[in-house]
């Protein structure tokens, strides 16, 4: 975009006549206006100092040169204030660095940020430019010292994060601190335009159409809803077509003559009034029909009725943002220029004062100068050696490694690695990955033929790190760098979960005292090495000719042979290997995929991105192509483009403009998966990050989620801490005092009950029973809690609408399993409330419970699909969320109990077997014979629901305590952190391993067993074969989300088996009625199967019971 905008400022410069030469002036006009115009900007600057007896501060002007940076500008007007001999106390005394420099654009102090910054590229030029200033004004003041209050502010901010923003002790460079400021301008922007009684209610909405199986539900298009005043209420009748403001007209239409009686002052009429839902933080507000809000669907979806409270509306200036004391940066900052503004090409040796990367036409090399750690890890006699890797996203564009060495505290190597890649040639983003790896001493002389071969067998990756070869700010990297390494986790640690994502980062180890330390050397130049932005339109340069031209041969009609070819291969599922073939097909025929938009991830995985010419053409192909922005929203292809495999800034900000036409709704559907995309950035600064500021900024309920989504990544990967926690940062400073304030009070009570929760499993550490001397101790501490100041009611953060009140001492409990959970029941803090049911949150600490939150995240996208094709599956995604490290909270789903309760309750451990215990325990309870016709017919569709998508992940096999069900029906499962854990053993698929569960129980509540069939069980395999086929009609999007689930949360996976997994699951390239028998066969094989699972499930109860497990009752 900014080249567009320079472009088009050079071009009014010019005034180029617009006749039929114009497109060979317009090269003509550009170049040379970048020649001239930009080599000297007569510049006024306002000095810090007044002259004695003067009457205004001291003044310079000088002429620029363009091509000087910004810090050579103010050392230049520092020499010429010191020759001049401008107040010499001042100017001899201090630094230029002293000073910032401001100037005024609309009424805005802005900041010149970036002492790199080449002068001509910044945003003050151009600003000046258009408007036609011969002199630009900029001021120099003394470096600003934050205020007393702003260092409070950022303390209590620090708090909420959970990390300290302003620690700069571990990076070298100072990309976080640019970021931050950076980020103030997109805030500032979403603030002015954000709708404070919008903002204040925030309701929930979604724009889909009303499902098939919830119109039904329905009597002629109207629904009842009652609405309270006082201890008063009113029921009236209104189209579900209705907004709030109908309902609220006809409301007092229907009260007129009851006002006095339902406490309605007279000078008050509707439009003073908003409708709340009753005992939740939720608004029925704005101009969208009834059947739009997200809560009114959920009572059609569960048969409730509609309770509204009639209240004043809250007030807007609760959200009141703090004022932040400083300037808005220039938003070009760190923008390179062009090429020929940066070449030394034709160039007076006295005027370069950078150099283009692209005049650098020598091989890259680093010098591996040795590493060293302070304590050697246990291995015996190892050799140790250095593979040293340039990657952009996943494409490995060259490779070399250094001789092997015994591996000692210290290892010298001291020696240059040349890599095959041009200088000229790396891309922005580009990463050097360096790796330590040790192999067994060879028993054989080192011989130089065979050695190699043998030891690449035994050699294991001890340690790693990653640097980009470019900073944020487009230079070069030069000099030496000293990187603490990171060490790869064993198998058996919990932090393997996350090493995918986690090997990709390109932060250092903050552990300085204990870890592997590499030291290495990068060229260094005289002057800063930029990489241009792109070329000047219109220059005839090697590949250029042919795009600029309209390229002949690129836009060459495609013959009809290769079109099926090219079909097929677009038409391939995101995991699909491209062969280098198909790879070359694309590239030559790139104009044709750029017409469809599906065909965009093959092309831009095609792309070698260690070719200049080659990205230089991708991305002027993707500037010209309007068919990805007029094409309709697909979320999985955008999501593609946001994986590890694409590091390229243009093209995953193509793929956020996509996705800013989200509503809010499925902004909420994905943002755990896109708040996890973020690691695969390679700058702190993204498309990607600015995109969840603004959104969450916007909507108080993705704010609330951002922050915890962040807050746990914060808390547990130290390999993103510091990009998370800007981000963090940027979204609260602006959300507003009130949700400060909520957040303070959650993550106090997390805080309190971490500490409790840790204390009770410190003391009933190892046993399986819990003794009534420990729920004794954990009643006691609560009642401490209580006492000494816990906030009176808090956001439950799982579920933002609901408000938690006082601990339900009584009702606290510790649950008997190995991690010891603490089961808590709170108040409802909210008075309008119908339910008389407490808040149960079961505390849970020992679990990453980001595991559990990625699936169930996806078990809800799931349920949307199935939601577009009128299913309803009744998933029941109960709330989780982690709120630290290994900790968070779990919802208690009322009237639910794990099957392996109601087994063990009948008859002990040989439950198991009886068939009939789960249907018997279902008609116990349901009072009537409709009642449970019901809860069967919610049985078969739960049952199925959770077949197809458990069996779709890999994760079908499982046991009777982490399966539910409510007594209603419900069945539901349970703990998935668990099995993901184990994930390896569930995919080498045994004989005993069953797709999903159906067990004789299961079976006999639909009415069958043995081999028979019946009217339910064939319903039964009716929705599951729907569902299925609904999921398959989605099987991009599933397979993105799954392998970025695989990315960030699973244990040293990837092997390609683990990935291929989905593409069985989902019978990838079958027909529809192949995928249906694939299905039915799944279903026959647990069928078969049963026996077995129960046969395990029996042996777990045994289990169990020798361990004294009194079964989770969750």
């Amino acid at each position: 975009m900014e080249n567009k905008q320079q472009i088009q400022v050079s071009d009014e410069e010019c005034q180029v006549p617009r006749e039929e030469s114009r497109r060979r002036r317009r090269k003509k006009a550009i170049t040379s206006s970048c020649s001239t115009s930009m080599d000297q900007i007569s510049v006024e600057f306002v000095l810090p100092t007044a002259a004695r007896g003067g009457s205004g501060p001291d003044t310079l002007q000088l002429d620029v040169a363009g091509n000087w940076t910004v810090e050579q500008v103010k050392a230049q007007v520092w020499m010429k204030a010191v020759t001049s001999n401008l107040c010499p106390e001042f100017y001899q005394r201090f630094s230029p660095d002293h000073c910032i420099l401001l100037y005024q654009k609309k009424g805005n102090v802005c900041e010149i940020y970036d002492k790199h910054q080449v002068f001509q590229t910044l945003d003050c030029i151009r600003y000046w430019r258009a408007l036609k200033k011969d002199v630009g004004r900029i001021q120099l003041v003394p470096r600003p010292q934050p205020s007393q209050e702003s260092v409070e502010y950022q303390r209590y901010l620090n708090y909420l994060i959970g990390y300290d923003v302003t620690d700069v002790s571990n990076v070298h460079d100072d990309e976080l601190e640019f970021t931050r400021r950076k980020l103030l301008t997109p805030r500032r922007i979403e603030l002015s335009e954000r709708d404070p009684k919008l903002y204040s209610m925030d309701p929930w909405v979604t724009r889909k159409p009303l499902p098939e199986h919830l119109l039904s539900k329905i009597n002629n298009g109207h629904i009842l809803v009652v609405i309270h005043i006082g201890t008063a209420s009113q029921t009236i009748k209104v189209s579900i077509d209705d907004t709030p403001t109908l309902v609220l007209a006809s409301f007092f239409a229907k009260t007129s003559n009851k006002r006095a009686l339902l406490g309605i002052p007279d000078n008050v009429c509707e439009t003073d009034f908003v409708l709340r839902v009753c005992g939740r933080e939720e608004y029925l507000y704005g101009e969208k029909p009834l059947e739009n809000f997200n809560w009114i669907r959920q009572c059609l979806k569960n048969g409730e009725e509609i309770h509204l409270v009639l209240e004043m509306p809250p007030d807007p200036d609760l959200d009141l943002v703090q004022k932040e004391d400083w300037a808005q940066v220039d938003d070009c900052t760190g923008v390179a220029g062009t090429h020929e503004q940066l070449t030394i090409d034709e160039k007076d040796h006295e005027r370069v004062f950078t150099i283009s990367m692209w005049d650098c036409n020598r091989k890259f090399r680093v010098k591996v100068l040795g590493i060293d750690i302070p304590s050697l890890p246990k291995v015996p006699e190892f050799i140790v050696y250095i593979e040293a890797s340039i990657f952009h996203g996943q494409q490995l564009l060259a490779q070399e490694r250094t001789t092997s060495k015994t591996f000692s505290e210290e290892v010298l190597w001291n020696c240059w690695l040349e890599f095959n890649i041009k200088i000229k040639d790396l891309p922005k983003g580009a990463c050097l990955n360096l790796q330590v790896i040790c192999g067994k001493q060879p028993q054989i002389p080192n011989s130089k033929g065979s050695s190699y071969q043998e030891r690449k067998t035994k050699s294991r990756l001890l340690y790693y790190v990653n640097l980009l070869l470019i900073d944020h700010r487009s230079l070069l990297r030069q000099g030496e760098f000293i990187l603490h390494m990171w060490k790869m986790p064993e198998k058996s640690e919990e932090s393997s979960s996350s090493i995918n994502a986690d090997k990709l980062t390109s932060a250092t180890n903050p552990d300085k005292a204990s870890s592997m330390a590499i030291a290495i050397l990068l060229d260094k130049y005289c002057y800063p090495v930029v990489l241009p932005k792109s070329r000047d339109v219109g220059r005839d340069w090697a590949v250029g000719g042919e795009d600029a031209e309209g390229g002949e041969r690129g836009q060459r009609e495609m013959p009809n042979h290769l079109k099926k070819q090219f079909e097929a291969i677009v038409g391939t599922d995101p995991l699909h290997p491209l062969s280098p073939e198909d790879k070359e097909l694309l590239w030559h025929f790139r104009h044709e995929c750029m017409r469809d938009p599906r065909a965009y991830p093959k092309l831009l995985g095609s792309v070698r991105w260690g070719k200049q010419e080659d990205v230089l053409a991708t991305h002027r192909l993707l500037e010209r192509s309007s068919a990805w922005d007029t094409s309709g929203l697909d979320v999985g292809l955008a999501m593609q483009l946001l994986d590890c495999h694409y590091s390229d800034a243009q093209v995953r900000s193509m793929a956020v403009r996509k996705l800013e036409t989200l509503e809010d709704d499925d902004v909420l559907r994905y943002l755990l998966q896109l708040v996890q995309a973020v690691k695969f950035e390679p700058y702190h600064d993204s498309a990607l990050v600015r995109f969840l500021l603004k959104r969450a900024l916007r909507s108080k309920r993705i704010g609330h989620f951002l922050f915890w989504f962040l807050r746990s990544e914060i808390a547990q990967s130290k390999h993103y801490q510091q990009r998370y926690a800007v981000l963090l940062e940027a979204y609260l400073r602006g959300c507003g005092e009130n949700m400060l304030q909520d957040f303070r009070k959650q993550v106090d009570m997390t805080e309190a009950l971490q500490k409790v929760t840790r204390e009770i499993k410190t003391m009933s550490a190892d046993k399986y029973d819990v003794t009534p001397q420990v729920v004794f101790q954990l009643r006691q501490k609560l009642e401490n809690l209580q006492s000494s100041g816990l906030p009176e009611s808090f956001r439950v953060p799982y579920d933002p609408g609901l408000r938690a009140g006082a601990l339900l001492i009584e009702q606290c409990k510790v649950m008997a399993s190995k991690k010891k959970p603490l089961w808590l029941q709170f108040k409802r803090a909210d008075s309008t409330t119908l339910s008389k049911d407490p808040i149960g949150i079961i505390f849970k600490d020992g679990d990453d419970l980001r595991q559990d939150m990625l699936i169930l995240q996806i078990l809800l996208i799931m349920e949307s699909i199935w939601e577009t094709e009128s299913l309803d599956l009744c998933l029941l995604p109960y709330g989780c969320i982690s709120t630290g490290n290994k900790i968070g909270m779990i919802e208690i789903v009322k009237d639910a109990t794990t099957i392996a309760n109601i087994q063990q309750s009948v008859v002990g451990s040989t439950g198991a077997f009886k068939d009939e215990i789960l249907y018997q325990w279902l008609r116990d309870k349901c009072v009537s014979e409709d009642k449970f016709q019901q809860a069967v017919e919610r049985f078969l569709y739960s049952c199925g629901g959770y077949c197809v998508a458990t069996y779709v992940l890999g994760i079908g096999d499982r046991h009777n305590d982490n399966i539910m069900i409510t007594e209603s029906g419900n069945l539901f499962h349970i703990d998935f952190g668990h099995i993901l854990g184990n994930y390896k053993s569930f995919m080498g698929i045994s004989k005993e391993w069953v797709p999903f569960v159906l067990t004789p129980d299961f079976l006999y509540v639909m009415g069958t067993s043995g081999k028979k069939s019946s009217p339910h069980f064939q319903k039964f395999q009716d929705v599951c074969v729907k569902a299925y086929l609904a999921l398959r009609h989605h099987t991009n999007l599933l397979i993105i989300l799954f392998s970025m689930m695989l990315m960030t949360g699973m244990p040293q996976l990837t092997s390609k088996e683990d990935i291929e997994y989905i593409r069985e699951a989902l019978t990838v390239g079958r027909s529809e009625d192949e995928a249906q028998r694939h299905l039915l066969d799944q279903i026959e094989i647990c069928r078969e199967k049963g026996w077995m699972v129960q046969i395990n499930w029996f042996v777990h109860l045994v289990l169990g019971i020798k361990q004294g497990v009194e079964k989770r009752s969750t």
